[in-house]
Order: C-alpha cells, then sequence, then structure tokens
C-alpha cells in the first residue's frame, strides 16, 4: 500500500487551488446560519488569540499552506521563514502575502532548521497530520529551531467526539480521493502528550468548539 504521507503531501499539492475554499466556506463547504456565524466567531477568537501572543522577532512556520496565517505573523515579525512540502501552496502564499517572508520548499519531516534560529513556532492545522511515529521526532525539530526561552503557537481542528482511528478519506473538488493522516487531538490529551516531551502548552478550544489553539513554551526540566 502506498505510504499515507506521501499520499498525504500529494493531496496538498493538489489541494492548493481549493484549499481557501474550505476556510472562507464557500462552495461544497458553505456553511449557513448560526453555523456560519459560529466558525466565523472562531476564526475571529484564534486570530486576536494569536495577537495577543504576538509572534515577534525571527518566526518559523512550518507546514505555511496558503499564506492565511503567514500574513498575519509577518504583521507582528521582523521575518518569517515558511516551510511547506507543496511549492503550489507556496506559490499561493507569495501572491497573498506581503511582507519579510523567506520561503523554504521541503517537507517538514525532512528539513533540518539552522541551530537555535527562531524565537517563534508557529504551526496551523498541521499536527493532526504528524504520524504518532513521527511525533516525537517532529517535537525535537521544534526545539532544535528555538532559541532559549523561544514560544510555539498551534492551531487545528477540533471535534467534541473524534471517530476512531487517525485516517481520513480526503476528496477534492474533481472527485479524486486521498488518504491523510488526521489526529482530532482534545485539549487534555494534547497537554499531557507534550508535557512528556518537555513542553508546556496552555490549550484551549474555540467557544463554538471548531478550532483548538495553544501557545507554550520547552519546559525547564526538558531543557535541563
Amino acid at each position: 500500500m502506498r505510504d499515507i504521507v506521501e499520499e498525504q503531501k500529494e493531496y496538498y499539492r493538489e489541494r492548493a487551488g481549493e484549499y481557501d475554499e474550505w476556510w472562507f466556506r464557500e462552495g461544497r463547504w458553505a456553511l449557513s446560519g448560526t453555523a456560519a456565524l459560529g466558525w466565523r466567531a472562531d476564526v475571529a477568537e484564534v486570530e486576536a488569540a494569536v495577537d495577543r501572543f504576538a509572534p515577534r522577532g525571527d518566526v518559523l512556520e512550518l507546514a505555511c499552506g496558503t499564506g492565511l496565517w503567514t500574513r498575519r505573523l509577518a504583521r507582528h515579525a521582523d521575518r518569517v521563514t515558511a516551510v511547506d512540502a507543496a511549492g503550489e501552496m507556496i506559490e499561493r502564499n507569495r501572491e497573498r502575502v506581503r511582507g519579510p517572508v523567506t520561503y523554504v520548499h521541503a517537507d517538514v519531516f525532512a528539513w533540518t532548521p539552522p541551530a537555535r534560529a527562531y524565537d517563534v513556532c508557529f504551526f496551523s492545522y498541521w499536527l493532526s497530520h504528524v504520524p504518532a511515529e513521527r511525533l516525537a521526532s517532529f517535537w525535537a525539530t521544534v526545539d532544535a529551531a528555538l532559541r532559549p526561552g523561544g514560544r510555539v503557537f498551534l492551531m487545528d481542528s477540533h471535534v467534541a467526539q473524534p471517530p476512531a482511528g487517525q485516517t481520513q478519506e480526503r476528496t477534492l473538488n474533481d472527485g479524486r480521493r486521498y488518504r491523510v493522516v488526521k489526529r482530532f487531538w482534545q485539549p487534555a490529551e494534547l497537554a499531557d502528550h507534550v508535557a512528556g516531551l518537555g513542553w508546556t502548552l496552555d490549550v484551549r478550544v474555540t467557544r463554538h468548539g471548531g478550532i483548538l489553539y495553544a501557545s507554550g513554551v520547552r519546559s525547564r526540566r526538558g531543557q535541563e
């Protein structure tokens, strides 16, 4: 069977041109009534949380996608390094974002960051796509990228009752189907997991329940 991580990468390359439809709830992703209001409120809540977090200095964004969050990071940061495995995503990111952004076309799982180069590491809708066997090495990459005292901010999908399993089948607008890794983290589960890897995260869920977000640092014990 085809490696699911490779299939996931192809899916996001092919999805680049339609990804924003999901975020803006257009076309087949359209919402109405209270569902639409709830989604917009959740997005606004996380936008405000990012602004309070204030990702200043040298910021690393992993799996930067089409730039929906890169543009917000660029408002705060001195410099942003945006990494993505899909060149098609980076092209759209470049079109959207104006600011001090350096793009790196690389597989996040294989990329080696400059040692202790960043003040902040940011990733949105990425952690849920990291297979269980790669979680420890992924967080080690984040640790290696951050300067002492560096901070992390993440956000991801949230559902109150996650489905069984940690994979999903995804369908593009043209009907093509792909498998992706998709783990719906719960707040306490995520906080406990990263604590075991030496991180302290304040994990929250938006008021209407659609987005999980967290910020934190490498714990003192983890740095010793």
